[in-house]
């Protein structure tokens, strides 16, 4: 007996230790995994915006979006492609080529938004909402296959070694592993959210963007160019969109026709996450959605993220279906 008693104490003891080795693991991997998500989330973030702007005035969802930021990704490809030589050098400076990928993919995709605006949605705009879903999912497929008629079903991938000096492609920070891109693609969406904050407030035309949103008849009557807004509003949420394309390329390496799938909708989620409608809801879910998928793939696997993510979506919607930061509609009498 008195072995038997040794074997389980001894037996107890290499678990209980080995329980504590495997969490002093998962503690030490929080940090970098925080980091990743926020990286993670400022794209989400991004992609959000352009949904909950859209509905936010039109009350439709532009289920196409998720294909202007694929768009995105493949503009940012082609111009590095184009600004790299036969022997895999830059023709310009890399900061210079990120800086032009960037731009090029927001102005290409802002463009895509107007017209999807003018010939596929504006025609609808007075049919019922499943005409507009339709036009929505349509858009989608011709998007999609366009790109797969192009470019191929190939991936397609991003040199970035030549785009950073190597001295600063990586910085380490205690045990976590901060590399330059994450912290261009951080930089780069809190940037952008920051100048969209300051846009719709400050400006007039971001007042008149958010009267719109209140009421567009009233919005009319005050002499505010309706179509006008509506036509900057999907040029803004598409460049957005097209910037989050080019970041995302950028981090991980690579783009291909059936990348805005998902992209789309992990944006939709982060949207309805943080309340579908509120610019800073779109920025908060986003966030949030990137930051739960990191530490899933921590803490359970990340073969489980996007379930993860999906639950939290369902839970908000049987919870607070107007989401965080989102405000409640009046009921109907």
């Amino acid at each position: 007996m008195g072995k038997i008693r040794d074997w389980f104490s001894y037996l107890s003891h290499f678990v209980y230790a080995e329980k504590l080795e495997s969490m002093d693991q998962i503690l030490q991997q929080i940090p970098q995994q925080l980091i990743n998500g926020v990286t993670v989330g400022g794209v989400y973030a991004l992609i959000a915006i352009g949904y909950t702007m859209v509905y936010g005035i039109l009350f439709m969802l532009n289920f196409a979006h998720g294909e202007v930021y694929m768009i995105g990704g493949f503009t940012g490809w082609w111009v590095l492609h184009l600004l790299t030589n036969s022997s895999g050098g830059l023709l310009l400076n890399g900061f210079i080529v990120i800086i032009l990928m960037i731009l090029f993919a927001m102005a290409l995709t802002g463009a895509l938004g107007m017209g999807i605006e003018r010939f596929a949605y504006r025609p609808l705009r007075n049919a019922p909402r499943m005409n507009l879903l339709l036009s929505a999912l349509g858009v989608t497929i011709v998007l999609r296959n366009l790109v797969l008629n192009l470019q191929g079903a190939k991936i397609r991938f991003f040199h970035t070694s030549a785009l950073i000096p190597k001295s600063i492609q990586v910085f380490h920070i205690g045990g976590t592993v901060i590399s330059f891109m994450r912290l261009l693609v951080i930089g780069v969406s809190i940037g952008l959210m920051a100048i969209l904050t300051w846009f719709v407030k400050e400006t007039k035309m971001g007042k008149a963007m958010r009267a719109t949103a209140q009421d567009t008849e009233a919005a009319t009557f005050m002499g505010i160019d309706v179509n006008r807004i509506i036509l900057l509003t999907f040029l803004i949420g598409s460049a957005l969109g097209g910037a989050a394309g080019a970041l995302v390329g950028l981090l991980f390496t690579q783009v291909d026709y059936y990348v805005g799938y998902v992209a789309g909708l992990k944006g939709f989620t982060a949207a309805v996450l943080g309340g579908i409608g509120s610019i800073p809801g779109a920025m908060v879910g986003g966030f949030i959605l990137g930051i739960v998928e990191s530490l899933a793939t921590t803490l359970i696997s990340s073969t489980y993220k996007d379930v993860v993510s999906f639950i939290i979506l369902i839970l908000v919607l049987l919870i607070r279906p107007w989401g965080i930061l989102g405000e409640k509609a009046p009921e109907k009498v």
